[in-house]
């Protein structure tokens, strides 16, 4: 089986491609080089997923990728009014444009054989709204929308597509959104009905579950991650 994760030099996308080396080959993507070279993966691709995919594009029709986990994603705070053009277009392209894009080359691989599964690493943001963060809410938004549409183009091909939304997760992303808001980490977890932050770890188990034939039945879904912080919307 082989395996894509996309933004696996690390946080969320590091602990999926290390967990998932577990059941297949993977492969990563990525914009630091040493950081990719020490995830032990099979293979990797350096790229930046807001610029130029066609190397991507090209690395995933020759490696024949049965699993693809479109994980990378770029952050951005602010009031709508005070950002830069560049800036909401760099947004769209890691986390919904580039997505599709890398799914488009990966189809006819996964339909030829009639299987494959497509997991996107979405966010709560998109599921609940963020203040201040309404670009990256409405590009994960968009992609929970393409997930639920490539669901039913694609389940007779047995091929199965989920999202998974984390909360606020134990990472340099979480931890620096964290120092760009206008709240304290205490005051963030106190929001939360565990008390805590999700681990990456746990999102890469879940990643592993949804690629295995005991979760053949479950497409088209947005799973939410988060510790609770979901809850009752």
């Amino acid at each position: 089986m082989n395996i894509l994760v996309t933004g696996a030099s690390k946080g969320i996308g590091n602990a999926i491609a290390r967990e998932l080396q577990t059941i297949g080959e993977v492969f990563v993507t990525g914009r630091n080089e040493q950081a990719l070279a020490a995830c032990n993966a099979k293979g990797f691709c350096v790229c930046d997923l807001s610029k130029d995919i066609n190397e991507l594009a090209k690395f995933i029709t020759d490696k024949n990728i049965d699993v693809l986990v479109n994980n990378a994603g770029e952050y951005i705070y602010g009031a709508l009014e005070t950002m830069k053009t560049e800036d909401i277009v760099r947004v769209f392209q890691t986390d919904l444009i580039a997505p599709a894009y890398l799914i488009s080359k990966a189809l006819p691989h996964m339909k030829g054989q009639r299987w494959g599964r497509i997991i996107n690493i979405g966010s709560i943001s998109g599921v609940m709204g963020e203040a201040y963060a309404s670009i990256y809410s409405a590009s994960k938004a968009g992609l929970i929308g393409l997930t639920k549409a490539l669901a039913l183009e694609l389940a007779e091909y047995a091929i199965t597509v989920n999202t998974i939304n984390p909360g606020w997760v134990e990472t340099e992303l979480g931890m620096n959104s964290i120092e760009d808001s206008e709240f304290s980490k205490d005051e963030i977890i106190d929001t939360i009905p565990q008390k805590r932050f999700v681990k990456p770890e746990e999102v890469a188990k879940l990643c592993k579950y949804l690629i295995s034939e005991d979760a053949k039945g479950i497409t088209g879904q947005s799973i939410n991650l988060c510790a609770g912080l979901s809850v009752g919307i």
